[in-house]
């Protein structure tokens, strides 16, 4: 217990450590000041109770403490915390981590007031020798299938639609443009036509058996189609209903691959010839690659070092490192998802998310530990660094990014980040790392399969 008196601020303080993370900060104030307090108080509610029968500023103050006094001591203690808190931590040797919870008596003129503050602090972690922690690096391959994949993929968005003659009968691959009216019952529906559409067929777009009954069909030409409505087709008006369109296709058109030459590759940029584009291909995929790489070093070492640290943290920190990605959620997707969907994902968040956030505060806990043990600095060249590497890949200039980052208050963010990057850095050189086969993703979702 940590005891100590002030009589320039007319406190005394305790303070006791209830766990690892938790003080308690116990403060007694001097009843003198107390009775100041109340006078101050009645003093100020004089200056502009109005108050039948009595003259501004003139009300006694018997008749100020019968009409008032039941919410006075609130007041009051209000005031003497605020006065006070900084004053007793600060006696207390102790440095807050969250908002103080605050136990008080009920204040009383001519009496000590006395109120608890229960502080969290962060937790005394003991870091185990680093050359215990295991990391997982995995290793970063580009196959030559993957290259010729993406330069398709690149080939593919510069197609061309050619027109094909009239006489050309429209198959499977081939873009129809049309017009169609449809009808139920024989009435037009709402959502059942169309003008200067353009279909694929092949695609399966359309209900079953719309595009298989254009197969054939040529520039010019119209076609009466018969279809059903998908039992679960949505509106429920059209589910399950038969429907026939009338459609005019006015004309047929085939794709036209440019070929893979230097041509193509010096249409896309400022490339020598296709082998250079291809390098390009190659290079942006392996950086993708190693950057997901090194997150994935980062994640294990974290990992081993969380095993190899057993810590409480502070419940208050956690708390509102859940409310900060709940404020992230909202602001990502407010406007862009249904309010109700996006409450209902908050709700979840705040059920299900405190896993997260331990982590997250865990993680931080760790790397100032590091950092501290190692006395790691940031030093302003090193945030300017970031923030050149943020400016490139936002096509910004350095004076730009700096000035955003101080108007919008993001730059301590960056300082953490580079910090984290110095203490992941130095974990990776210390740590036992290993090399592993990459995970086998989906393409599409970038999921394990």
């Amino acid at each position: 217990m940590v005891e100590a008196g002030s009589a320039k601020e007319d406190i005394r303080v305790e303070c006791s450590e209830t766990s690892s993370v938790l003080r308690s900060v116990r403060v007694e104030v001097d009843a003198a000041r107390v009775g100041k307090a109340f006078d101050s108080a009645y003093g100020e509610l004089r200056k502009t109770a109005s108050i039948k029968g009595f003259r501004p500023g003139k009300v006694p103050r018997s008749v100020l403490e019968r009409l008032y006094g039941a919410s006075m001591p609130d007041q009051v203690e209000r005031v003497l915390v605020s006065e006070t808190l900084a004053s007793a931590i600060e006696t207390a040797e102790v440095m807050p981590v969250s908002e103080p919870d605050i136990d008080a008596e009920r204040p009383e003129p001519g009496s000590p007031f006395c109120y608890t503050a229960h502080v969290e602090v962060k937790p005394q972690i003991e870091l185990p020798d680093l050359s215990q922690v295991e990391g997982r690096k995995p290793i970063v391959l580009v196959g030559d299938d993957e290259v010729e994949a993406q330069l398709e993929s690149q080939r593919e968005k510069a197609i061309k639609w050619v027109e094909e003659p009239e006489e050309t009968a429209a198959a499977d691959g081939h873009s129809l443009t049309m017009n169609f009216v449809g009808r139920i019952d024989g009435e037009v529906f709402q959502g059942g036509s169309g003008d200067g559409v353009n279909l694929e067929l092949g695609t399966g777009s359309m209900i079953p058996g719309f595009e298989d009954q254009l197969v054939g069909v040529k520039t010019g030409e119209s076609r009466q189609l018969e279809v059903t409505f998908p039992d679960d087709y949505g509106p429920e008006e059209l589910n399950g209903k038969p429907a026939t369109f009338d459609c005019e296709v006015t004309a047929v058109r085939r794709k036209e691959l440019p070929e893979l030459d230097d041509d193509f590759a010096k249409d896309l940029g400022d490339f020598e010839d296709l082998d250079a584009f291809r390098a390009q291909l190659r290079g942006d995929l392996e950086g993708t690659r190693n950057e997901s790489a090194a997150r994935a070093l980062d994640r294990s070492l974290m990992d081993s070092l969380i095993e190899l640290c057993d810590f409480e943290v502070p419940p208050g920190v956690v708390q509102g490192q859940l409310e900060s990605q709940m404020q992230s959620m909202h602001r990502q997707f407010q406007g862009r998802v249904p309010e109700d969907v996006l409450h209902e994902q908050l709700r979840r968040m705040q059920e299900d998310g405190r896993p997260m956030a331990e982590r997250r505060v865990r993680e931080m806990l760790l790397v100032d530990a590091i950092a501290g043990d190692q006395s790691m600095e940031v030093s302003p060249e090193e945030v300017d660094g970031r923030l050149e590497e943020m400016a490139s890949g936002q096509g910004m200039d350095l004076e730009q990014i700096r000035s955003m980052a101080k108007s919008q208050n993001w730059l301590p963010a960056v300082e953490q980040e580079v910090r984290e990057r110095k203490v992941y850095a130095h974990l990776a050189e210390c740590a036992k790392v290993v090399d592993v086969e990459p995970e086998v993703t989906d393409a599409e979702s970038g999921t394990a399969v």
